[in-house]
Formats: structure tokens, sequence, C-alpha cells
């Protein structure tokens, strides 16, 4: 317990000055089992470091693979006071596979792409996450590419590509925050475009939401594009999310979310999904109700 506390610690004010910044980190293994038993061994740790566990994903077309959604309350905290796509940082995604490997998604990287400039208003408790996930889950190497901590507000994959702030990112607008929050709900019970709904984070008083979205078309869904890119490693990648502010229905567009799920893909690889950006847009805008 001490040496696990002590990676803490260290991860926790060493990494968040790094230079450059993966987006996973490696966890300790746990004892391979059946999908359900590992699933639970992870929310088991999360549960005892304090975190509040959302859902779990299973990839149709992965058998072998999972994801544990978790989120912090004193991360949603922050995200209350700031507003706004601040929402698209609530979710913690821990990717594990039947044989014991954990993974998760480093907190540096995904809180300062997602807070952008209002990082600095959450650091702190951003080192607390960080340093109790380590105590949860462990702290191995990170991996899944290295981006600079200043390039990472405003990411993007190369010159010319989306951003996180792109216009494509609105997918239809409805008179209130309710009327759109229900469409989106109601069309993922229904299981519109192959879709489920995996987690939800409503913060009602500052009208905004985040919902897990499952894309499950053996064609084109999640497990497809993984495959096609050789990365199943990086499922803590997954699921895509979709959200609601106030009135408006928002998803990344795929050539900024894909490609800060997966920086070090190279580009002959992007080139395998090129269809994919599009793919999801259409799959996600049915799920808004978007014309």
């Amino acid at each position: 317990m001490l040496r696990r506390w002590l990676l803490a610690c260290l991860l926790g004010f060493n990494s968040l000055a790094a230079w450059a910044i993966a987006p996973y980190i490696a966890g300790d293994r746990v004892a391979a089992g059946e999908w359900p038993a590992v699933a639970a061994e992870v929310e088991k740790n999360l549960y005892a470091a304090g975190f509040q566990v959302l859902g779990r994903y299973a990839p149709k077309g992965l058998p072998a693979h999972g994801v544990v959604v978790a989120t912090d309350p004193g991360m949603l905290d922050r995200i209350r006071e700031l507003g706004g796509m601040a929402i698209m940082a609530a979710p913690i995604r821990v990717g594990f596979t039947t044989d014991g490997a954990v993974s998760y998604t480093n907190p540096d990287y995904w809180y300062r792409a997602l807070l952008r400039n209002r990082f600095p208003q959450a650091e702190a408790t951003a080192r607390a996450v960080q340093s109790r996930l380590a105590q949860a889950l462990g702290a191995g190497p990170g991996f899944g590419g290295d981006e600079r901590a200043a390039d990472l507000p405003r990411y993007r994959y190369i010159v010319g590509m989306e951003r996180f702030d792109d216009k494509k990112n609105l997918l239809a607008r409805y008179p209130s925050f309710e009327a759109a929050l229900k469409t989106v709900d109601d069309n993922l019970a229904r299981g519109l475009a192959g879709t489920s709904k995996v987690y939800e984070v409503v913060l009602p008083q500052r009208k905004i939401a985040v919902i897990g979205v499952a894309m499950n078309s053996p064609a084109n869904g999640d497990a497809a594009t993984l495959n096609k890119i050789g990365m199943q490693d990086r499922i803590a990648g997954y699921p895509y999310e979709i959200c609601v502010l106030d009135g408006e229905v928002h998803a990344f567009y795929a050539r900024y979310r894909l490609a800060l799920a997966f920086p070090d893909l190279g580009m002959g690889t992007f080139m395998r999904i090129v269809y994919v950006p599009e793919e999801i847009r259409a799959t996600l805008k049915t799920v808004a109700g978007g014309a």
C-alpha cells in the first residue's frame, strides 16, 4: 500500500508538469476470468478509492475486451462550476481484458484537452484524481502516443483537421434542455442506428449532460473501427460520448475525437478509417434526432 501511495504521489505531481503526455496509463493486472468477474474486480477497486461507477461497456465484436466508466465527485464539482463543454470531462474510462490487463485514461492528458484554458481552475482536483487512480488501479507506464501539454487545449491531428470547438459538433437543437435530453435518451432506448446507452451524467442545474454511446454496428461500430486500426489495447478510448448543452446536442467530430484518443495513429492507418468520421456523425445525428 505504501509503495502504491508513493507511486501515486509521483504520478500526480510529476506527470502533470510533464512536457509530453500519453493518453493512457497501464494499470496493475487483476485476476483473469470471465468478463463480468473482471469488470467487477475493476469496479471494486474504483469504489474503494472513492470513485462513482457509471456503467460497463462490452463492445460487440470484441468479446475479451471491456470498459468500466466512472466519475469523480470532486471533478464533478469543478465541472458544475465551469459548465458548458466541461461536462465532456466527467467520464473516466478504464479498459480491461479477460486475461486481466487493465488500462485507463490519463487524467492529465484528457483534462487538459477537454477543459482547455480552464484546466488551471481544476488542476488541484486533477492531481487528486490522478493520484487516487494510481492507488486504485496501479501506475504503470503511459502509452498510446505523446502530446505536448501546451498543445492539448488546441489539439488537432494535422493542419486542416477539426479541433475541439468545430461547428460540425452540433447535431440538433431543441426548445429546452429537457426536450433535448429526452430525445437522446429515448432514441438510445430504442437502439436507433445500432446504438445503446452506456452511462449518463446529468447536471440539471447547469443544463448540461454527457451520455456514453455504444455503437454496435458490425459494419462500422466501435469494434469494427478498433479492428481496422489494430489498436484494441486502447479500448479505454471508448465509448464515444454525446452531450446536451441547454437545448443543443453536440458530439465531437471524429477527426478530432478519434485523433485525440489515438494520437500516434499513422497516416496510412488513419486512411483505413477515412469514412468513419462521417459514419459516426450520421449515427450520432440519428441519436440526437437531427434532420
